[in-house]
């Protein structure tokens, strides 16, 4: 850092400092670090997504009357029973032009009196996988939740519409699903209608525990809540944001996991702020027309939703929801007040905005499916005084690997800004001190896919091991 001291009369001396916006430390202007731009493919699929079909699945999802958790579900035509029937008939015929690759089940359970249960009732999710083909255990998660509520959380007679809260995260779901059941992936990705989340989460609950029982290695969840509308309760219109919630440090780390994390200022280098900061990356641009606008936060003040099942069960996972809410068309019983319209009605959804949503979520399920994935392990060795910086991972392992880059950013700032390619180096050494920056490596696909970075050294990455 420059100082410049000016002796002035009497002594006294005039500190002048550079900006704060100064960079500092200052790096090589060549290792700057520029956002990635969709491919040819990518786009392709992107134009595909359509606002009329998110309007019919939306309506045809309103139609059911009520899909509050505990209606009826042997009515072909009212309840949460016949929505669910509908969603997996939906992906059966998205699945039927895969040959194969596509496949559509339908797991739930019985859950006994709880809170928000008042008599046992099955939880239904509706999942269509999709298979990797070059990494299939490498999984990728996509919900929006299917069940909807009125006024009253325990009333499952009278309608409870639920356009915006979530037929419209499940008609992204449903929308990407249709488009992308005939491509191919190097990872699995899966695409979720879950069940029970109004209650209190059950649906995806229970398909995290599943998952994580089963020892499936989930690398990101993309949960989409309350994505219709691009109009506020004030009349605030952002057509082109969209929110995405993301959990800093992770509640299932170990006390030493930490301190370890304390020690070496990673407060904000979570797996799903790394997600966070991928999807950022791969989705604001004009394939997708829209600004993803981070919050370093878990989700609003006093809500919830599916992602957090996923988290509890240690696997990083965001929530998307639009940028300002009108809470007169959520939870609320269909009614007329002065002049004033309560219900979540799909007059007040936004069906391009929902479009725009829905090539967000693309543009990250596309990049991450066939990016490398995760470098497993990171390492800085801080052994001795010294003022370079002594890199080491672990291979990614996938035949898909070109090499690796290694990336870094100044301790305040939020993202990466500078990338240096080492190759299938599997270490190596910076002419910058570890004590100035954060640093961080990446896996290269021989596509030219970047996967999400892993920093050096944190202890809540998936493979991570002490020394």
């Amino acid at each position: 850092m420059t100082l410049i001291c000016a002796v002035l009369a009497g002594n006294a001396s005039q500190f002048i400092f550079p900006s704060p916006e100064a960079e500092w430390p200052r790096f090589p202007e060549e290792t700057k670090l520029v956002a990635h731009a969709p491919d040819a493919e990518l786009r392709d699929m992107l134009s595909q997504i359509d606002p009329a079909r998110v309007k019919q699945i939306i309506t045809k999802l309103v139609s059911f009357g009520t899909r509050h958790t505990l209606s009826t579900q042997d009515d072909p035509n009212r309840g949460i029973g016949a929505a669910r029937d509908w969603i997996a008939s939906e992906m059966r015929t998205f699945a039927k032009k895969s040959s194969g690759k596509m496949t559509v089940t339908v797991p739930g359970y019985t859950q006994q009196v709880a809170s928000r249960i008042t008599f046992p009732v099955q939880i239904s999710n509706v999942v269509a996988r999709l298979e990797g083909s070059v990494d299939p255990s490498r999984v990728y998660v996509i919900s929006g939740h299917y069940d909807s509520m009125n006024s009253d959380i325990i009333n499952h007679e009278d309608d409870a519409p639920g356009a915006n809260d979530d037929a419209s995260g499940v008609a992204v779901v449903m929308e990407l699903a249709r488009i992308m059941s005939d491509k191919k992936p190097h990872a699995t990705i899966l695409f979720a209608a879950v069940a029970g989340e109004e209650q209190g989460l059950y649906g995806s609950a229970f398909m995290a525990r599943t998952l994580k029982s089963e020892g499936v290695n989930v690398e990101a969840m993309l949960n989409n809540d309350i994505v219709g509308s691009s109009t506020g309760a004030k009349d605030q219109k952002e057509p082109y944001v969209i929110r995405m919630f993301a959990q800093g440090l992770p509640t299932t780390l170990s006390s030493a996991q930490t301190q370890q994390i304390l020690r070496i200022g990673g407060e904000n280098d979570s797996p799903t702020r790394q997600l966070a900061r991928f999807i950022q990356d791969v989705a604001t641009n004009d394939a997708t027309g829209m600004n993803v606008q981070i919050v370093y936060r878990l989700d609003r003040y006093g809500r919830g939703g599916d992602h957090s099942s996923f988290l509890q069960q240690g696997y990083p996972a965001v929530r998307f929801t639009e940028p300002n809410e009108n809470f007169a068309h959520q939870h609320q019983t269909v009614r007329k007040q002065g002049n004033l319209q309560y219900g979540d009605l799909p007059e007040f959804c936004d069906f391009n905005f929902i479009s725009r949503v829905a090539k967000v979520n693309m543009a990250a399920l596309w990049s991450l499916a066939n990016s490398p994935g995760l470098v497993p392990i990171v390492k800085l060795n801080t052994a001795g005084m010294i003022n370079d910086s002594n890199l080491s991972w672990n291979a990614v392992k996938s035949s898909d690997v070109a090499g690796y880059e290694i990336v870094w950013r100044q301790t305040l700032s939020s993202y990466w800004t500078n990338v240096k390619a080492v190759g299938n180096a599997l270490s190596t050494t910076m002419s910058i001190s570890p004590d100035n920056v954060i640093f961080g490596v990446r896996a290269v696909g021989k596509n030219g896919y970047r996967g999400p970075v892993t920093p050096a050294g944190h202890p809540s990455y998936p493979y991570f091991k002490q020394g």
